[in-house]
C-alpha cells in the first residue's frame, strides 16, 4: 500500500474510498468511523460565522439522485462490513439527507444497530429561509459488525469521565444517548478547515467510549482527520482515506502540531 503520509500510528491515503477500501486486507479494524458525503452541493445557502455561503463543497458531494446516491452508500458500507475485526464497530454520522439511506445499508449489509446518537450542537447556524426548524443536530450509528460479537464499550469512562462541555451530562451518572457538543473550536482550523469539520470533542468520545489503547480505527472519509488525531492523542492508531490533496496537506500539518504538543506534555 502507498501512503500519502505514513507514519507508526497515523497514515493517510490519497484516493476514492469506494476504490481503496476494496484493496485494504479483511478483518484489520477495530472501529471505523465515517462522515460519507451528504449529497447537499445542490447550488444552495447556508450560514457560516454569521455569513450567507454556498453550500457546495465539491464534486464528491453532489447528488446523483436517490437510487445511486443509496448505491454508493451501500457500496462502501458493504466493504467496511468486511474490513472489521469480528468484534468491531463503526459510527456513522450525518443528517436527514444521508442517515436513513446509511442505516438501511448496515441492516442489509448485516451489521447489528447498537445505538443512535443525537448529536446536539448548541451553536448551531440559524435558518435563512425561516420556513423550517433550525438544523440543531446531527444523528449517528453506532453499529457492531456481527450480531453475536463482543464490542468494546468503556462504561466506566462514559459515566464517570471528565465531560465538563456537555452541560446535558450529569456527574456519575450513565452517558446518554443525546450529546451537546459545540462546532469545531476557531484552534481546531488554525491551518484552514474541511467543510464538514467534525469537532474533536465529539470523536474524542467517540474513541475513548468504543476502543482500547492500541487498537486501529479507519475514517474512508478523512478530511482534516479530526478522527485520527483524536486515535493518537488517546494512544490508537489510524488510518485515513482522502480524495483531495489540500486535504491530506491540512490533516499533515494538524498531526504535526499535535505531535508537538504530545511531546510538550511528556516532557
Amino acid at each position: 500500500m502507498k501512503y500519502a503520509f505514513d507514519t507508526p500510528n497515523f497514515k493517510l491515503i490519497k484516493g476514492n474510498a469506494l476504490e481503496v477500501l476494496k484493496t485494504l486486507p479483511a478483518n484489520s479494524f477495530d472501529m471505523i468511523f465515517a462522515d460519507p458525503p451528504y449529497k447537499l452541493s445542490n447550488d444552495g445557502f447556508s450560514v457560516q460565522a454569521g455569513k450567507r455561503v454556498c453550500v457546495n463543497k465539491g464534486e464528491w458531494d453532489r447528488s446523483n439522485g436517490f437510487d445511486s446516491d443509496f448505491q454508493f452508500q451501500n457500496t462502501w458500507i458493504a466493504e467496511c462490513h468486511r474490513l472489521l475485526k469480528p468484534n468491531g464497530t463503526i459510527w456513522i454520522s450525518g443528517t436527514y439527507h444521508s442517515i436513513y439511506q446509511c442505516g438501511f445499508a448496515l441492516q442489509r449489509n448485516s451489521y447489528h444497530i447498537l445505538n443512535d446518537i443525537a448529536w446536539f450542537k448548541p451553536n448551531a447556524a440559524p435558518n435563512l429561509s425561516c420556513r423550517f426548524f433550525t438544523a440543531s443536530h446531527e444523528t449517528l450509528i453506532w453499529a457492531r459488525k456481527d450480531k453475536k460479537g463482543k464490542h468494546t464499550f468503556n462504561y466506566q469512562q462514559m459515566k464517570n469521565g471528565a465531560w465538563d462541555d456537555d452541560f446535558l451530562k450529569k456527574p456519575n451518572l450513565q452517558m446518554r444517548s443525546v450529546w451537546a457538543i459545540s462546532t469545531p473550536k476557531p484552534t481546531e482550523k488554525t491551518f484552514g478547515k474541511h467543510p464538514t469539520q467534525k469537532p474533536f470533542e465529539l470523536l474524542r468520545r467517540i474513541v475513548l467510549a468504543s476502543t482500547k489503547q492500541g487498537d486501529t480505527i479507519l475514517d474512508p472519509f478523512a478530511g482534516s482527520s479530526t478522527t485520527g488525531l483524536a486515535a493518537v492523542y488517546y494512544g490508537r492508531k489510524f488510518v485515513g482515506i482522502e480524495i483531495e490533496k489540500k486535504y491530506i496537506d491540512l490533516s499533515i500539518n494538524r498531526f504535526n502540531e499535535l505531535q508537538e504538543k504530545i511531546e510538550d506534555k511528556n516532557k
